[in-house]
């Protein structure tokens, strides 16, 4: 065996040594590279709010409100001691007119360009004949509107400044993090310019205030006068839009949301362009579908769009049904009717898609042209149905069930090419009221197969159970509206 002399073992531990000393450094250098990641809580937001606040706008909008007419205005006695006052404030000069008033609003808002293009909440403007435009400097400037989308909430405004304006830039609101530091600037209260800062409580959320919701939810003070004003990223990028706060009573509690700026910037560049919004149109009545659904259709798991009524349009001419599952839109997997909503509404009028459906337990890809859904967006008044007093009945699965002939089509106020089976009433115990089926609906569809009697229905649901099926699957029809419902059969 080979001896190893002195000079040999120093050199092999100078070696051991340099090994330990470069593994230290380069551990150092990966913990340091993983803290940059994490984006620890900054030591001040100063430098940050002095760079941004430039481009953060006060609104202030006037509004003429009708004054108060003789049968409204308070009815004062005669001779009272405030007769006089309240005939000052409640002048209406001759012959009885009502004097028109003037009403303020606060708002905020923030510049996207230098060539004075302004983003603010729809609601900050709605119906004011004057926008006023306070900048950080105090200069004040009149806008005009470009355009307004009441479903997001958004307006641009327009000023014509003599000299370039400050102003940000749009982030990607997909890639901020519930947990990530967000900085809030606005007029809240009126109170002018104001600074808060929080991080990002959740994401995703829907106020049930319009079908493309998409907000973050942060903890940052909001007020009521941040409305409209910008919600900032580290970097210093507008990646939500001031909307909507939680509160018991009026001031911030810590739920504040802002429309993500994935919704926002696509709204503005249209609203730019076209002065309106141009979004997608499928053409389809859509649902969520449950569990029961899923059975019924033969689905492996309860996810897409189950298409409950195909009205004239896109979908129509392209041969979608009612009844078929969409699984898919233009390359993107639709887990629910809001997400097809969303991805719908983001593509281009016009352009073809393919679109998966799942019909009669196979998937096919049928192309569509889409068209405009703002074209084809008009309301309707939906007249109730009237339910006749005495009528010959049948029950089924909590439903009382008639069928529909010239006599009780009239009764019912149904269109004289409705056919199916009537509901007369439900029992509130049922799976049926539970799943929203009410008196006056009309039933036209049972097991994905026509009903014209109370006879069909029973027929459909004895095969449904002595095949081993836990449900069935009714299509409903109420109105202009029809819908799927899925009921469970171990009740009956």
């Amino acid at each position: 065996m080979k001896s190893i002399t002195i000079s040999e073992r120093l050199s092999i531990g100078q070696a051991q040594s340099f090994i330990i000393n470069t593994l230290f450094v380069f551990s150092i250098l990966i913990i340091s590279s993983m803290s940059s990641h994490a984006r620890g809580a900054p030591e001040s937001f100063a430098d940050l709010a002095e760079e941004l606040s430039p481009s953060v706008v006060n609104i202030t909008t006037s509004t003429t409100i009708a004054g108060v007419t003789d049968q409204a205005r308070p009815q004062i006695p005669e001779g009272s001691p405030f007769e006089d006052l309240f005939r000052d404030f409640f002048n209406n000069g001759e012959g009885g007119q009502a004097r028109p008033r003037r009403s303020s609003a606060l708002g905020s808002g923030f510049v996207i360009s230098a060539d004075g293009y302004i983003v603010t909440n729809n609601h900050v403007i709605d119906k004011a004949d004057e926008i006023v435009i306070e900048f950080f400097d105090g200069k004040e400037l009149v806008a005009e509107l470009v355009g307004r989308d009441p479903k997001t909430d958004i307006a641009v405004l327009k000023v014509e400044a003599t000299e370039p304006l400050p102003f940000v830039g749009f982030g990607d609101s997909d890639i901020a993090r519930v947990g990530d530091w967000v900085m809030a600037i606005g007029n809240p209260l009126g109170q002018g310019f104001s600074v808060s800062a929080g991080i990002i409580s959740a994401r995703n959320r829907t106020l049930r205030s319009g079908p493309y919701d998409d907000f973050i939810q942060t903890d940052a003070a909001i007020n009521r006068g941040n409305s409209g004003g910008p919600l900032f990223n580290m970097n210093g990028e507008v990646i939500g839009v001031n909307t909507a706060i939680i509160s018991p009573n009026g001031g911030s509690i810590g739920l504040g949301f802002s429309m993500s700026s994935r919704v926002v910037s696509r709204v503005v560049n249209q609203l730019k362009e076209y002065g309106e919004t141009r979004r997608g149109w499928l053409g389809v009545q859509i649902q969520d579908i449950d569990s029961d659904m899923a059975e019924a259709l033969g689905l492996e798991k309860v996810s897409g769009a189950l298409v409950s009524g195909v009205p004239d349009g896109p979908g129509a001419d392209a041969g979608i049904l009612s009844g078929d599952v969409i699984l898919s839109f233009d390359g993107v997997e639709v887990e629910d009717t809001r997400g097809l909503v969303t991805i719908v509404g983001n593509a281009d009028v016009g352009k073809v898609v393919d679109v998966i459906i799942f019909r009669d337990g196979s998937s096919k890809t049928i192309k569509v042209t889409l068209g405009r859904r703002e074209a084809a967006e008009k309301e309707k008044i939906v007249p109730a149905a009237k339910v006749p007093e005495k009528i010959k009945e049948s029950v089924k699965l909590g439903m009382k069930l008639l069928t529909i002939n010239a006599e009780t089509r009239t009764q019912l106020n149904l269109p004289e090419d409705l056919n199916g089976v009537a509901v007369l009433d439900v029992a509130e115990t049922s799976d049926a009221f539970e799943k929203g089926i009410r008196a006056g609906d009309v039933i036209v569809e049972a097991g994905r197969t026509k009903v014209t009697d109370v006879n069909d229905i029973s027929d459909i649901f004895e095969n449904a159970i002595s095949s081993g099926r836990k449900s069935i699957l009714l299509l409903v029809k109420r109105g202009d509206n029809s819908r799927f419902v899925g009921l469970s059969l171990s009740k009956e």
